[in-house]
């Protein structure tokens, strides 16, 4: 069918046209593994009764608030885990992240990141870099460990097992940041958590599962995590939460997270849900075919800008492990021409320009994609860098297929306006 909505080259709707032929061995297999989940996440739904009175909020201090432990007993359910703590009162995944670690860590301990350095926003929070005094792991006694990776991709799965003798807590990073890493899929995480456990058997594992949720038919739980966390805002809130995050575990840890939430002695007993309770059980059950739609825009991005000369990772033919794909663009005039152009493809914000800026969390400038119904939704179709050596881009997202294709053509688009690719 002709597009006559936008002003796409014919060169770049035929390479396009192209590329989604080329992979529909892949988005077969991604629409099975939607339908399985799915089916998951209904099953959930059913067993824990969920009724319309849950979908209704509460006020002041959220006693007795059916909705909200519903909800818990849904995603825990549904992730593979014993218990769970979803709230919209997390602002985003790092503070997920956050509260897990200082609610299992105490003084002396050691924390081990199995899987090299973690991502930029955890760094001030371990005390990596940032002032002293400000609150850090660090701050408080506890000590910081790293497996670094083979050659910057692979695990390095002896110097865990050595390391992991003097460690409380092995932390797994599943989706590569703003690295050039492999994400990595159920199967190697596993790997991981034997080697952990083959040189400390009482070794906590933590898993930030941020990207990774309903891309394979079942969670780090499913190989012996102890925890996983995550954001709403990407996989599991089906770009429609609007806020929030969740912890999911064993019932102990999971106490002692929601302690550090709220406080001790009150944990998950406390907190209201407000008016949101709607949102968050509909973008879950959504989730799965919401990340279908989000890997099935990765894939084809990932085809198309190969055809059009650039290096992917994951390479489009590549089995998915979270929803995040980079295109290496080389320089900087690429780079930021890419995201202008899937800013332009956005439904909201699509007149603004994309600028780098001095992001917090961040040691670099970082340009960012944008244009959501939700504000920094990561599972809505974004692309973001810093503004650094090797000039990737990082694209993820897209709520629906035909929406994140046209984003992904725009960008295109926009760096042959600029004279910047040739066809």
């Amino acid at each position: 069918m002709t597009n006559s909505f936008f002003d796409i080259d014919e060169r770049i709707l035929k390479l396009a046209a192209e590329a989604q032929k080329e992979c529909c061995e892949q988005f077969s297999e991604i629409e099975a593994n939607a339908e399985y989940n799915g089916q998951k996440v209904l099953k959930a739904f059913i067993d824990n009764k969920v009724s319309e009175s849950c979908l209704k909020g509460t006020t002041g201090y959220g006693y007795g608030d059916i909705g909200r432990d519903t909800l818990d007993r849904v995603f825990a359910q549904a992730l593979g885990a014993e218990d769970a703590v979803v709230r919209h009162t997390f602002v985003n995944g790092t503070h997920a992240l956050s509260t897990a670690l200082f609610g299992v860590l105490r003084t002396g301990d050691t924390m081990l990141s199995v899987t090299g350095r973690p991502y930029d926003t955890m760094e001030e929070i371990i005390g990596l870099r940032g002032e002293a005094g400000k609150g850090s792991l660090k701050d408080f006694g506890i000590n910081y460990l790293q497996a670094d990776l083979v050659d910057d991709k692979y695990p390095d799965y002896d110097k865990i097992s050595e390391l992991a003798q003097k460690a409380k807590i092995a932390y797994i990073q599943r989706s590569r940041g703003y690295s050039l890493r492999p994400s990595f899929d159920i199967e190697t995480i596993s790997k991981i958590i034997t080697a952990a456990r083959n040189g400390n058997p009482d070794i906590i594992v933590l898993v930030d599962n941020c990207y990774g949720e309903f891309v394979e038919s079942t969670e780090p739980t499913a190989v012996g995590a102890d925890l996983i966390i995550g954001s709403l805002i990407k996989n599991p809130g089906g770009g429609i939460a609007p806020t929030g995050g969740y912890i999911a575990g064993w019932a102990d840890l999971v106490e002692k997270c929601a302690d550090r939430l709220t406080c001790i002695g009150m944990g998950k007993e406390v907190g209201c849900s407000l008016d949101v309770n709607r949102e968050l059980y509909l973008g879950f059950f959504s989730a799965p075919q919401t990340v279908a739609a989000a890997l099935k825009t990765s894939v084809f991005a990932c085809r198309l800008f190969e055809k059009l000369g650039f290096k992917t990772l994951p390479e489009s033919h590549e089995r998915r492990t979270d929803i995040i794909a980079s295109v290496l663009l080389e320089n900087e005039q690429n780079l930021v021409a890419f995201c202008q152009g899937i800013q332009k493809g956005s439904p909201v914000d699509s007149y603004a320009v994309p600028e780098a800026w001095d992001m917090p969390g961040y040691d670099s400038k970082v340009i960012m994609a944008a244009g959501a119904f939700t504000m920094g939704a990561s599972i809505e179709l974004s692309a973001d860098a810093p503004i650094r050596e090797p000039f990737a881009v990082w694209l993820q997202g897209g709520i629906t297929y035909p929406s994140g294709k046209t984003g992904v053509m725009l960008a295109a688009q926009e760096m042959l306006n600029k004279g910047l690719i040739n066809i």
